[in-house]
């Protein structure tokens, strides 16, 4: 449609002959010589832009301009004087008028003005129309927010009571009438228990995934290398039964929330050990690589991996790797509920990294992720992501 018009001059001639020009440059012009008339018949969404004189008798410009963006504020407004002063200007512009033009004017350079103020008020309904929905969205963030706090609640003590009862009511019917029932029976409430049990680690993880989701980043230097060497020791420590070859090369320090990238390492490391558990040799690298040696990688992100020669899977099924519940393998092969991968995939997208895998079945798993770095003047020396450090832990 067509820019609509508003034109205000008390110098009838000159109004008329301006709404004609206009037209026929294929605007939609409508011309009055009295202010007050103009803003009697003015309502909110008739016009695109208001063309005012500086110098009537009933208004001035300026007053005009400010009264029509009280009853319609999308309103554009330019002063047509032939007085033009920086003062003008100035006053102008305050009351919400986007230029002026000096009389006479040539038809060039109203054209000019004008297209360029409806530009502006283009953008400003734009800018407007996104303020708006960035206020719902947020609205939308916040009832998210209250509903998967109430949710949480709901899951943690809702749905909790009645599992523990059927898990302690089945434990003691067993204790108590265990004698009387027979093997099959026994078989059936043995898997009613550990159904209970099951339900029970799916509720938790859940809810962990659920406060990993939302905990506030509380960001800082994180010494990666550190951490990893901590939690090695403690997952080998966990199962003394176990030959399990760990090598860590050199993780350069990057910048993070230290508690939530602690948990990314636990579950990776986890995974490792648990899907190499039919491994005579077992064997883990942790490391890092250089951001050249990945396609499409952000430069100021550092680029871990851990890798396995444990039980693999097939790629053909690594869009499910990370989703809430979903497994590669069976609980019988291997346990777990299928949300770790989840937490740590959330967790980095939370940091503005990324987490993918490369892998095939019986040939081990190398999982990649990254995390922003910590700038070289913010950590001192940047370590060098290519070394590799020969130590070895063993379990």
């Amino acid at each position: 449609m067509n820019a609509r018009l508003l034109i205000v001059d008390d110098e009838t001639a000159q109004m008329r002959a301006l709404c004609d020009t206009l037209e026929i440059e294929g605007y939609q012009p409508t011309g009055y010589s009295s202010a007050a008339k103009a803003l009697a018949n003015l309502r909110p969404g008739e016009f695109d832009l208001l063309l005012t004189d500086l110098m009537m008798p009933e208004l001035d410009g300026i007053s005009m301009v400010r009264t029509a963006r009280e009853i319609d504020p999308d309103l554009a407004g330019i002063i047509m004087t032939g007085h033009g002063t920086i003062d003008t200007a100035v006053a102008a512009m305050q009351v919400g008028a986007v230029d002026y033009v000096l009389k006479p004017f040539k038809l060039n350079v109203i054209l000019s003005v004008i297209e360029r103020a409806l530009e502006l008020r283009r953008l400003r309904l734009d800018n407007a129309l996104l303020q708006e929905r960035e206020r719902e969205h947020a609205a939308e963030l916040a009832a998210a927010y209250k509903d998967l706090e109430s949710f949480s609640y709901s899951v943690s003590h809702d749905l909790r009571s009645p599992l523990r009862a059927i898990r302690g009511f089945a434990e003691i019917f067993v204790s108590e009438f265990g004698a009387d029932i027979p093997a099959e029976g026994l078989g059936h409430l043995d898997r009613v228990m550990a159904g209970a049990v099951r339900m029970d680690r799916l509720i938790e993880d859940l809810l962990r995934f659920c406060r990993y989701s939302r905990m506030a980043l509380a960001r800082r230097h994180v010494d990666l290398e550190s951490v990893a060497r901590r939690i090695v020791a403690d997952v080998l420590a966990a199962h003394p039964d176990r030959k399990i070859e760990v090598q860590i090369g050199s993780l350069p320090a990057c910048n993070g929330d230290p508690s939530l990238l602690e948990q990314v390492l636990v579950n990776l490391i986890s995974n490792a050990v648990k899907f190499t558990r039919d491994q005579a040799a077992a064997r883990i690298e942790i490391g890092s690589v250089a951001p050249s040696n990945i396609a499409d990688l952000q430069p100021a992100a550092c680029t871990y991996f851990i890798r396995d020669n444990g039980a693999g899977f097939d790629m053909m099924y690594a869009d499910k790797l990370f989703g809430v519940f979903q497994r590669l393998h069976s609980e019988e092969q291997f346990g777990g509920t299928g949300v770790g991968l989840s937490i740590v995939q959330r967790v980095l997208q939370r940091h503005g990294g990324r987490i993918w895998a490369e892998s095939a079945p019986d040939k081990g798993a190398t999982f990649y992720f990254t995390i922003p770095a910590i700038a070289p003047q913010a950590s001192g020396t940047q370590p060098d992501a290519t070394t590799v450090d020969t130590e070895f832990l063993q379990g």
